[in-house]
């Protein structure tokens, strides 16, 4: 049996049937989707090569998960957007500001979580500090989009068509494409910074 902090094995064989090792079961996308819920780790494994499949299946959970009646969580604009990072050179930082974006949004989703339990049967008064957190969520989604942008500045070397010709002069001294490596770095640290702020706002 595997150890308390090991993810559960789950294999996928051939005819696309799903096997929990850890219940000696078969399983569903659906028992996959509520593991999740209950934050209970796996993995999902080819069981005929062992090669790793857990992001596709994942995938597939959320694709199931959004053609439900009145589930659908992922907008179009964000789809499309999504789409046009892939093969862009973005596409290699979008991950992080997703991930970090995400994990933010938990934080105060727990905190939100918690005030609407205490507010339940008071007063209009009380239910209207449910606002608070709300204010929090959006001005963080804020933060993380101004950092986003950020970002995409480090990576776009030359400025956008239609930009104020003030900045042409500025321009020369610039032209040699900065380092990716450095720009990487200074991204992580930027990164790192919001999950310090995060951390401190906890």
């Amino acid at each position: 049996m595997a150890a308390k902090d090991d993810p559960i094995i789950i294999k996928k064989y051939a005819n696309r049937r799903l096997y929990n090792t850890g219940t000696s079961t078969y399983v569903t996308l659906e028992d996959l989707a509520e593991m999740v819920k209950k934050g209970e780790e796996f993995t999902v494994q080819d069981a005929k090569t062992g090669d790793d499949i857990t992001h596709p299946v994942l995938t597939q959970i959320i694709f199931e998960l959004e053609n439900k009646d009145g589930q659908n969580m992922l907008p179009i604009p964000f789809l499309r957007q999504l789409i046009a990072y892939y093969g862009d050179q973005m596409q290699m930082i979008v991950p992080s500001f997703l991930e970090q974006s995400m994990l933010a949004f938990s934080k105060e989703q727990e905190r939100f979580r918690e005030q609407m339990k205490g507010a339940i049967g008071k007063s209009p008064l009380d239910m209207m500090k449910i606002t608070t957190p709300i204010k929090a969520l959006e001005e963080q989604t804020r933060r993380n989009m101004e950092m986003f942008q950020n970002a995409m500045r480090l990576f776009t070397p030359f400025p956008p068509a239609g930009s104020a010709p003030a900045a042409a002069p500025a321009e020369p001294a610039r032209k040699e494409t900065p380092e990716k490596p450095d720009d990487l770095q200074e991204l992580k640290d930027q990164i790192a910074a919001m999950q310090r702020k995060l951390d401190t706002m906890s």
